[in-house]
């Protein structure tokens, strides 16, 4: 996770408010006239007081009462509609937000996020963006507000006396931002720890209910438990810090609103005693700096509460601000697929190579077959093809065009690529078939499922086509789910198509029939088929055998 200060994430979250900036000032706006009622309904009591005591107040009884009544009605208007404005901004932030991160991740997929856990990144897409909303409708608004009537309390109680200005704001001062930044430095990174702890439990819960049968049927249940109990108790353990960081943040700021009000009181007494102002404006000034703590309250609360939405923030922005490893190209050329190579290829995975010199031919309307022990590189090849990496050093051409200077639509619709581990979705047979062409017929569905062999199979489910596959295909059997992949390949009917083990799962019968289908292929389909298996390469015109990510 990338380090950031505070005030980096504060200005960096700000930007997104760019949209609705104009709700948000009127929230503020409206935010300051209903604080300004509230703290005049008390005011303008204590020129009732005066009134009744027989000084010459500067309001009559009857129209302190009637302008209570008024400000109180204001005051709701305006508390409403500000509460209404802020959540609005808040949530509609939060739907741009999760777009924006969702199109981050599409970016970052797949090089950026093999390998990393998926309960992480469900916890920061929902729960971390969630905690945002205490950014948007509990921190701008109040802060802007906090500022704005400071500043109007401090110039009326001034117009009382100069000198009590002064207290109040200093009183403002250290209430709303020292008392703050006091409980944000003592809180330290715990905010941050916590939030990585909750993804990484989120990751572990995930992956316990996943390998539950695996959990059971080793007997490794006590142990998983164990676990999963060490990471709560380190979780309850930040999250029992952070509740006392909220504690300390309200004792210091009642303790410190108890001293300026006792430092108001005294002072305003000895002036009237000096003479230097009079019983009406004393009485007032007290009255006003009482009564007027509220916005200070808001932005001294934000120290405990603040630093574990910034710390959501800061793991958000890690996805948004995240510089993929291939980018989508979108002003290059567009190909029709004749042929495609790879010149002497260089990648690797961090430290480790993987294809070292690779240099291979793949001709239009042949099936071309790789072999090669596992970790050789085959499947890798594949991802370089698809553009998922960029190669080290060396070329892969599409027809002649390096495919870094490809369209990605260009190159993604030329290219079939079935991976050995089938990702099925929540859905109906049918529609995890046509993610490879949304718009596809019934029929055109049925077609590409009897070239997988996995039409009459289909038939014999409760709903054919409509059945559920369940939560990752949990209904279907492993060659069930990687026939649907081979299906969605012959859907999608690009000219090029990698199969990486596509029949590693399958019996024999099944797998003659995929063969089959391969073999009797349009004349302008070409095939790169891996596998491990000599019945699936005996189909193969060509076949190149790689060992240590070179050709042999």
């Amino acid at each position: 996770m990338k380090k950031r200060s505070g005030i980096s994430i504060i200005m960096r979250m700000i930007k997104l408010v760019k949209p609705l900036a104009g709700f948000m000032l009127l929230a503020v706006f409206l935010g300051v006239c209903g604080f300004l009622c509230a703290e005049f309904i008390t005011i303008m009591g204590g020129y009732a007081m005066l009134d009744i005591l027989g000084f010459d107040g500067t309001f009559a009884l009857g129209t302190v009462f009637a302008a209570v009544v008024l400000l109180a009605v204001f005051r709701a208007a305006f508390r409403c509609t500000e509460q209404y404005l802020n959540h609005y901004i808040a949530f509609t932030l939060l739907a741009l937000i999760r777009g924006r991160v969702f199109g981050a991740l599409r970016r970052l997929c797949p090089a950026k996020l093999e390998g990393r856990d998926k309960g992480d990144l469900i916890s920061v897409i929902t729960s971390d963006i969630e905690l945002l909303e205490v950014f948007y409708a509990h921190t701008i608004s109040p802060v802007c507000i906090a500022v704005i009537m400071s500043v109007i309390m401090s110039v009326f109680i001034g117009a009382q006396n100069a000198v009590l200005g002064i207290i109040a704001a200093f009183a403002y001062i250290c209430v709303g931002a020292a008392v703050p930044a006091v409980i944000f430095r003592i809180s330290g990174n715990t905010a941050d720890e916590f939030r990585t702890q909750s993804g990484q439990l989120s990751a572990f819960v995930l992956e316990n209910l996943r390998g539950l049968d695996e959990t059971i049927q080793y007997g490794a249940g006590e142990k998983r438990i164990d676990g999963l109990k060490h990471r709560a108790d380190e979780l309850a353990v930040k999250q029992e810090k952070m509740s006392g960081n909220m504690g300390l943040n309200a004792a210091i700021t009642n303790s410190a609103i108890l001293v300026f009000d006792l430092v108001m009181l005294f002072a305003a007494l000895a002036m009237y005693n000096a003479g230097a102002i009079g019983f009406d404006r004393a009485v007032i000034s007290v009255i006003a700096m009482m009564s007027s703590f509220g916005p200070a309250v808001a932005l001294a609360n934000l120290g405990s509460v603040l630093q574990n939405t910034l710390a959501a923030g800061n793991r958000v922005l890690d996805i948004l601000e995240e510089t993929p490893v291939t980018d989508e190209i979108t002003n290059g050329a567009d190909v029709s697929f004749e042929n495609a190579e790879a010149d002497n290829v260089t990648f690797a995975y961090g430290d480790e190579t993987i294809l070292d010199g690779f240099s291979l031919g793949i001709e239009k309307g042949r099936i071309t077959g790789i072999v090669g022990k596992s970790g050789s590189g085959k499947s890798t090849f594949l991802k370089l093809l698809m553009r998922f990496w960029e190669t080290n050093s060396g070329e892969i051409r599409i027809s002649g065009t390096d495919i870094n200077t490809i369209n990605t639509r260009s190159l993604r619709d030329n290219e079939s690529f079935v991976t050995q581990d089938t990702q099925l979705f929540h859905e109906t047979v049918e529609y995890n078939v046509k993610i490879a062409k949304p718009d596809a017929t019934r029929g055109e569905v049925a077609e590409a499922c009897k070239k997988a062999a996995l039409h009459d199979f289909i038939m014999t489910l409760p709903n054919g086509y409509d059945t559920q596959v369940g939560e990752l295909g949990e209904t279907l059997s492993g060659g069930e789910r990687q026939r649907i992949g081979l299906a969605r390949a012959f859907l999608h009917d690009a000219p090029l198509m990698l199969l990486d083990e596509p029949t590693s799962n399958l019996d024999s019968l099944n797998e003659a029939v995929i063969l089959k289908s391969l073999m009797d292929k349009e004349s302008d389909k070409t095939v790169v088929l891996v596998s491990h298996r000599p019945s699936t390469m005996r189909i193969c015109d060509r076949c190149y055998s790689v060992e240590n990510g070179r050709m042999s």
